[in-house]
């Protein structure tokens, strides 16, 4: 999710800079590289199920449980990394009829296996735990568990790690690269509130002492940072969706005070809807349908259990960050987060420091939002207003393997995908290129260069030096021209070597495409004046006229 606001962003680019200036590069431990890479104690097994077991204690802020987890082998290993985040603790670890050796180190435990782990098989463990997970600090951007109360002193609790990861309360695989094929998430919470997670209630018990636990199950992939858990005073309504695929079930739990609110407010929801399946095609998860979630902050894209905190407001928190007026026609948080579905919840990145994969194509979808509903040139201005928020100190591209990622991936993001939009000039293909994506890589976990090989192949064009520069590098590039003896003088600098991205501009207010290279070129026109497409994310200088 985590769009912030200017100030934030401005902070955190003004950090940014003073690193670069400095020529300091972030100081990655072992506990970054055994949070971010694939070692080989994750590499032997793949994931297929797990069941979520918790209790949430609100008095003390505590969780315990256990998670089972089934795996597939992949090969003879006896040694498996199961994260867990300080100060949370494994209790115990039980395989058939054995209780495990396991030792710690910081927020991984290296569980011991005696059972014979054959190539082929699948197997199950069960990870006993318990502790006070990590509060909230900012969330969703630092995030943990938010103990919170409603307005009526009800407890309100929810979690968002992002980022963080979600080992910060429950033990598991804390690494995108392998997502669990299915899931039950039972949660156990005092018997007059509700806990709402994702996917679909299958039952709910009644313990007979003053608890109920409620068991949701997913059928579908879900990344780890997607699992979620909202306990609150709860009002529910719904309806159902006529889609692409069939009938879609949205669901809608929000404070039971805020229900008639909600009932207005959330019509956004159906619009989100009807304008990303045709703009990304059918919702990715029909089996486990669609659900709102009131949560105690801003908002996150829980897998099929988005979370809603944006106050009933229009806009972010009331407030139109592009600065045009289109960004009050909608509910940021609705629009932002249920855009995730596809890109995060979907399409899924394998490393973090590959995040503008979720980031950048659900920041551009809030522009495709208004283009669906209100014109295509709504959404233009929409995009083009948000540029006051990017920074350009550092690459969209983060670091890999240690957990790390990018910058600017909202704002900038967003832009470079909309300048390729123009570069493809043709909206059709467009429009197949980004509900292929979702088609062609459902339900997997994918790279950047995965994306940029499809968007080349199904543009037809040479990405290269495109993404090189708007991911790669943090320059704008910059389009140098002049006039000389009727000629048009002009080529790109402040670039990557090799960009050649053509460029709509308008001379004399006539339409004409350059291809410019790095190295001077000339093509002859009537006129003096010129003005770059606004639609194109680049600088432009003029140099000369003589």
């Amino acid at each position: 999710m985590k769009r912030v606001s200017i100030l934030i962003i401005l902070a955190l680019g003004l950090a940014e800079a003073a690193s670069a200036q400095f020529g300091r590069e972030p100081e990655f431990t072992r506990q970054d590289t055994l949070r971010g890479s694939i070692t080989p104690e994750r590499a032997w097994w793949d994931l297929s199920y797990y069941h979520l077991d918790v209790g949430v204690n609100f008095e003390d802020s505590t969780i315990s449980g256990s998670n089972l987890i089934q795996y597939k082998v992949l090969d003879e290993y006896y040694t498996m990394q199961i994260d867990l985040q300080e100060p949370m603790k494994i209790d115990k670890v039980v395989q058939g009829e054995n209780e495990l050796d396991f030792s710690r180190e910081g927020n991984v435990y290296w569980i011991t296996l005696e059972e014979k782990q054959t190539p082929g098989t699948v197997q199950e463990l069960t990870v006993f735990y318990s502790g006070k997970p990590r509060k909230a600090v900012r969330a969703p951007w630092d995030g943990g568990i938010s103990w919170a109360r409603d307005a009526n002193g009800n407890p309100f609790v929810a979690n968002s790690n992002q980022g963080l990861g979600a080992s910060v309360w429950w033990p598991n695989k804390d690494h995108m690269y392998d997502e669990v094929d299915s899931m039950l998430i039972s949660v156990t919470a005092p018997e007059d509130l509700m806990d709402v997670s994702n996917g679909r209630l299958r039952k709910v018990d009644e313990n007979g002492n003053g608890t109920k636990t409620w068991h949701w199950y997913v059928d579908n992939p879900i990344n780890n940072y997607g699992v979620n858990i909202n306990i609150g005073d709860y009002a529910h309504f719904g309806e159902v969706y006529d889609g692409e695929k069939g009938k879609l079930d949205m669901d809608y739990y929000v404070l039971s005070y805020n229900l008639e609110k909600a009932k207005e407010h959330f019509k956004d929801a159906v619009r989100t809807m009807e304008a990303f399946e045709y703009w990304f095609g059918p919702y990715p998860f029909y089996e486990d349908g669609y659900k709102l979630v009131e949560a105690p902050y801003l908002g996150m894209e829980h897998q099929s259990s988005v979370t809603y905190g944006n106050q009933y407001m229009k806009g972010y928190l009331g407030r139109d960050l592009s600065g045009t007026g289109w960004g009050l026609e909608f509910d940021y948080i609705i629009i932002h987060e249920s855009g995730h579905e596809w890109f995060a919840n979907n399409v899924t990145y394998k490393d973090i420091a590959d995040m503008w994969i979720h980031e950048s194509f659900t920041f551009y979808s809030e522009s495709l939002f208004l283009e669906y509903h209100y014109g295509t040139e709504a959404g233009y201005e929409y995009i083009r207003g948000t540029r006051t928020g990017i920074g350009n100190y550092s690459p969209i591209i983060g670091k890999y393997d240690v957990n790390y990622e990018g910058a600017d991936l909202y704002n900038k993001g967003g832009n470079m995908l909309h300048t390729l939009r123009q570069v493809v000039n043709n909206d059709s293909l467009w429009r197949a290129t980004l509900r292929g994506i979702q088609k062609d890589f459902y339900h997997e976990t994918v790279t950047t260069q995965e994306i940029e090989d499809y968007m080349a192949e199904k543009t037809g064009l040479d990405l290269e030096g495109f993404f090189d520069q708007y991911l790669r590098d943090n320059r704008v590039p910059n389009l140098e021209y002049g006039f000389r003896n009727g000629s048009l003088v002009y080529r790109w600098t402040n670039c990557v070597r090799g960009f050649d991205m053509p460029v709509k501009v308008f001379v004399e207010g006539v339409e004409v495409w350059l291809k410019p290279t790095t190295r001077f070129q000339t093509t002859e026109v009537d006129g003096t004046s010129l003005k770059v497409d606004p639609d194109f994310y680049v600088a432009s200088q003029f140099l000369f006229d003589k």
